[in-house]
């Protein structure tokens, strides 16, 4: 394609994002409230896992952390929402999430491969069963009691939270950040080499990362009357975010959104209709992909793209 057609086409796709925010912020007004509670779940999981593209897609750094930066959103607004404004809270578990990264990446970044992807892990377990043990032993109740929002509330706050996720990853994949992130996950001892502060260029995407799961645990916490380190630090919610990018591709910054709305969907679906057997469901669909297209969704249409152009071109 020449330049002017890239010239072209970029303002199209903005104008199509746009309309499509539009539909989305309208949306409360004429749908049930079931698809409304249907789409926030959904905004949830496609949040959390552009957040983990963010820093695990360039780097190759498989984080397994995800758990506990939503969870420490989820805390925070357990504990400051009776007191606090929400946006003041959301502000908080987003800070206090971007903190926790900051020390953790700053103690672990140095770490590759299994041992990085087995401690993020270790810390969401780890502050999981802290929590339980605190509770239990020095309370002596596990779980609080959280202020309920209005759910249109949650829709608009998450949604609001999906679009700054999504134009953060959209300028740190553009701009020279971006291309560090990449080089490291290239080679990283050659990003070294040329000057590139490995360490804090991953420590710094990995706290931006956190930064948007803490603030989707503080308001997804005010869905829920009632929350406990079981659900707050739910492990499923570390694997999920790898999934579900594996689903849908981490070539391109839409990859992992389609991935994770069609994941969310298909969780809800399953757990609907199949609620004895959708975990084997849920895995089969996994191995199918795994083994079959191993770029995700994105990949397999910018194949058929491809095979496209080039019939049209023989064709010629």
């Amino acid at each position: 394609m020449d330049r002017a057609g890239v010239v072209f086409k970029r303002p199209l796709s903005f104008g199509l994002l746009f309309l499509i925010l539009i539909l989305f912020v309208t949306l409360p007004l004429c749908v049930p409230p079931y698809l409304v509670i249907l789409l926030t779940t959904i905004f949830m999981y496609v949040i959390i896992t552009v957040s983990w593209t963010i820093f695990s897609g360039p780097t190759r750094y498989i984080s397994l952390a995800s758990a506990a930066f939503f969870g420490v959103g989820v805390y925070t607004s357990a504990l400051l929402g009776k007191a606090l404004p929400l946006p003041v809270v959301i502000v908080a578990g987003s800070l206090f999430s971007l903190i926790l990264a900051l020390c953790i990446g700053l103690l672990t970044l140095r770490l590759r491969g299994m041992y990085f992807i087995i401690f993020t892990f270790s810390i969401s377990e780890l502050m999981r069963h802290f929590l339980l043990w605190w509770e239990t032993t020095m309370t002596g109740t596990v779980g609080r009691w959280v202020v309920m929002v209005e759910h249109v509330t949650v829709y608009y706050v998450i949604l609001a939270i999906l679009v700054m996720a999504l134009l953060t990853g959209y300028f740190v994949r553009r701009s020279r950040f971006g291309l560090a992130l990449r080089s490291i996950g290239e080679q990283e001892e050659a990003a070294a080499h040329i000057g590139i502060n490995t360490t804090v260029v991953k420590t710094i995407t990995f706290a931006i990362s956190a930064f948007f799961m803490g603030a989707t645990g503080a308001i997804m916490a005010t869905k829920w009357k009632y929350i406990d380190p079981r659900i707050a630090f739910d492990p499923l919610l570390s694997f999920m975010p790898v999934l579900m990018a594996i689903f849908g591709g981490t070539g391109q910054l839409f990859g992992p959104v389609v991935g994770a709305a069609v994941f969310a969907y298909l969780e809800e679906l399953l757990t609907t209709k199949f609620p004895y057997y959708y975990m084997l469901l849920f895995g089969s669909i996994l191995i199918v992909v795994i083994l079959f297209l191993p770029h995700g969704m994105v990949g397999l249409v910018q194949n058929w793209r491809k095979r496209g152009l080039k019939r049209r071109n023989a064709n010629s």
